[in-house]
């Protein structure tokens, strides 16, 4: 199951992938953690001193890999981030995801990789997260397993169709105007797509805190995560374990985890947005820039959702 944190700058989504993806994997599920926000600060909060190798510095193997043996892509240089898989297509479990490390903890991280010098001035991000929606669309993955990802801020996110390729996505919001501001934009540009959305509300102190949420984001409020001291020691980098976290604390994780195990796995939407998402980029600007019709690239005889 796959689940993106998203939320306005400063909202906490970093810190509750780093603590959900520890929840997870305190459970005995395997889960990968993935860093796709162009501050890389996921590693920090998950306990590791150094960034894993960025996804980003690899687009190129990585596109190779994928393609494998399918015969309507026949070179790295014909895939876009959005390029389906086909028949032939390598297709990933989760133990196959490349260029991760591991936590003392048990989760996987990989993490998209910062702007490089070479970057500054001439880039955009989104070529570096494009590894990670590659990545997604040739992911089979299952109930018993799960993907976490730390999402670009705001909705910078729908600046690509990664933001459909998750079971579930949690919007972290604070108890502020600003933060129920891009609950509104993010929820109404994922109604038009089906993208199943929470809000989890953080920095929480009072009751009227809570009331404020529930006031503007309604029935969307799954739960909440209070003030927390055991927080603050982990961003502080003071020693700090998951069962330092208080008890209501740990009680909302578990809700997050409940919801998304609640979720349907819809391969057939799944493959239906993966097209549409590509046809889009490639009559825009994919096309013009390979000088060939990326569109044939999609094979109407693939089935979503199996490794045979």
């Amino acid at each position: 199951m796959r689940v993106a944190f998203v939320g306005k700058g400063g909202s906490g989504k970093t810190t509750i992938s780093a603590l959900f993806a520890r929840h997870v994997a305190s459970q005995g599920a395997p889960v990968v953690a993935l860093d796709a926000d162009i501050n890389q600060h996921l590693a920090l909060v998950l306990g590791l001193e150094e960034q894993p190798e960025p996804l980003g510095a690899h687009l190129t193997e990585i596109k190779d890999l994928l393609r494998g043996d399918n015969p309507r892509i026949p070179s790295a240089e014909v895939m876009l981030k959005t390029t389906p898989p086909g028949r032939g297509s390598r297709l990933l479990r989760l133990a196959d995801l490349p260029y991760t490390v591991t936590t003392p903890e048990g989760v996987r991280l990989a993490a998209t990789g910062p702007f490089t010098e070479d970057d500054l001035g001439v880039a955009c991000y989104h070529s570096k997260v494009g590894a990670v929606e590659l990545l997604l669309n040739h992911l089979v993955d299952g109930h018993d397993e799960y993907v976490v990802v730390d999402m670009t801020a705001g909705a910078d996110s729908f600046a690509s169709g990664l933001f459909t390729r998750f079971d579930l996505t949690v919007l972290v919001a604070e108890p502020t105007r600003q933060a129920v501001s891009v609950y509104r934009q993010y929820s109404d540009y994922a109604a038009a797509f089906d993208v199943s959305l929470a809000v989890v509300g953080n920095k929480v102190h009072t009751p009227q805190d809570v009331e404020f949420l529930r006031s503007h984001v309604g029935e969307d409020l799954l739960t909440w995560f209070e003030h927390s001291p055991a927080v603050r020691a982990l961003e502080q980098g003071r020693p700090f374990a998951l069962e330092d976290l208080e008890p209501d604390n740990r009680e909302a994780l578990a809700r997050v985890l409940k919801h998304l195990d609640a979720q349907e796995k819809d391969w057939e939407r799944f493959g239906r947005q993966a097209a549409d998402f590509h046809i889009r980029n490639a009559r825009a600007w994919g096309n013009a820039r390979t000088g060939v019709d990326l569109t044939a690239q999609i094979d109407p005889g693939f089935v979503y959702g199996r490794l045979d």
